[in-house]
């Protein structure tokens, strides 16, 4: 849909595409999980793509799983060694992250679908050019954290299946007889014996794929959480700039203060409800992804320290780069958090720093729910046991830290 701004201030005339704006908002988060299968789908498509998308989903989960379970046994059942048991259950741990994440994206898709129907409707609705602005502006911020996400989290795992078993070459039997590349994922032998070919090469190919799925979910899981909470951070500041206007009024809003006053509490109540979807959406899979980058954090954090004395400098910059980006994905999920919490309790300043006491009669005292709400207003939280801001993730920093001490005593 197509349409035409005019601002009096300025006298050009500004064309806007909505489809283009819902497009910044939601593109980059659209490509990931609709390779993943968790895109919301229409509720008015053929029961043949239906049955589609519900393939590509067994196909995702098997895939992610069946880097898992013969690892686990492998584990099990060939593995005596701490340092090998352990260097093997922090990307066991990671996977097992990955497929609660992948079933809680399925299982709120159509929570996922109204939020984003929500965001179509708030950029439709949005006309005037100084919204426009700093809609634009929020969107522009999420579409980078969403970038930088992504490239942490394909560059990982580019250098984990990729970078890291090339570098380090084949191994050779003691008898010279048998050459073969060692998989990211063991397979216990009592499965298949993966030192022969083609087998070996078909496993390897195979998990690099399965690897590829897992990093596009947990980057599709934390890309929803930044364009969700970027979108409600936008309108904040944009119902910020209503209540500025409240007062004198502005070319785009109702000449009668009661209607002024009306619109700005009907936004202020949207804004609440799609916040509280938001954490209906993300609160699983943030308390997931809080436990889940704190235990990874702690086993990468090792692995570095560990391949760093080794001297191994291929493994110590996979597991760099792999520690800065789940640092990077718990960092995304407590700072959009802390950003929706602090410009929620700025509707309640601005509210009382604008010149309500010009407001005709005793309609200023409208103004004191605005603030009470405010300074309760909804927040983000992991799981209703924490909310989503810097000092949880300084938390988690902190508890990263301290389990790989303590992991460091237990295996020196």
């Amino acid at each position: 849909m197509n349409g035409t701004v005019i601002e009096k201030k300025n006298p050009v005339a500004t064309v806007f595409d909505h489809e283009k704006d819902i497009q910044l908002s939601i593109q980059l988060n659209r490509w990931m999980m609709e390779l993943i299968g968790a895109w919301p789908k229409s509720t008015a498509i053929s029961s043949i793509k239906r049955f589609a998308y519900a393939l590509l989903n067994v196909i995702c989960a098997s895939l992610v799983s069946f880097l898992v379970i013969p690892a686990v046994i492998y584990i099990v059942l060939e593995l005596d060694d701490a340092y090998l048991i352990v260097k093997r259950s922090g990307s066991l741990s990671f996977c097992t992250v990955v497929i609660v994440k992948y079933f809680w994206l399925l299982f709120h898709e159509k929570d996922i679908r109204n939020a984003m129907e929500h965001i179509k409707k708030d950029w439709m609705n949005t006309l005037y050019y100084d919204d426009r602005v700093v809609m634009i502006k929020s969107a522009k911020f999420s579409r980078r954290l969403v970038a930088i996400c992504a490239f942490f989290m394909y560059g990982g795992a580019i250098f984990y299946y990729l970078a890291l078993p090339f570098s380090k070459g084949k191994v050779t039997e003691d008898d010279g007889n048998l050459t073969y590349r060692p998989l990211v994922y063991p397979v216990a032998r009592i499965i298949v014996d993966t030192r022969y070919s083609p087998i070996s090469e078909i496993l390897f190919w195979v998990q690099c794929i399965s690897g590829f799925i897992a990093h596009s979910i947990t980057a599709g899981a934390c890309s929803l959480a930044a364009v969700f909470a970027m979108h409600a951070y936008g309108r904040l500041e944009v119902l910020i700039q209503w209540i500025e206007h409240l007062v004198d009024g502005r070319e785009d809003l109702c000449d009668n203060v009661d209607e002024r006053l009306t619109m700005i509490v009907q936004q202020h109540v949207r804004i609440l409800r799609f916040i509280s979807l938001t954490d209906k959406v993300l609160r699983e899979i943030s308390v997931v992804e809080i436990v889940g980058c704190t235990i990874n954090i702690c086993f990468l954090g090792y692995y570095t320290l560990t391949e760093w004395e080794s001297k191994e400098t291929t493994s110590y910059i996979t597991y760099f780069v792999l520690l800065i980006s789940l640092t990077f994905n718990v960092f995304i999920f407590c700072y959009i958090g802390e950003l929706v919490a602090e410009k929620c309790k700025k509707i309640g300043e601005v509210s009382y720093m604008i010149d309500w006491h010009r407001l005709p009669e005793r309609k200023g005292l409208a103004l004191v729910l605005m603030i009470a709400v405010s300074n309760t207003s909804i927040k983000l939280t992991a799981g209703n046991f924490f909310e989503l801001s810097l000092s949880t993730f300084g938390d988690v920093i902190k508890t990263s830290v301290a389990y790989v001490n303590m992991l460091r005593t237990l295996t020196t």
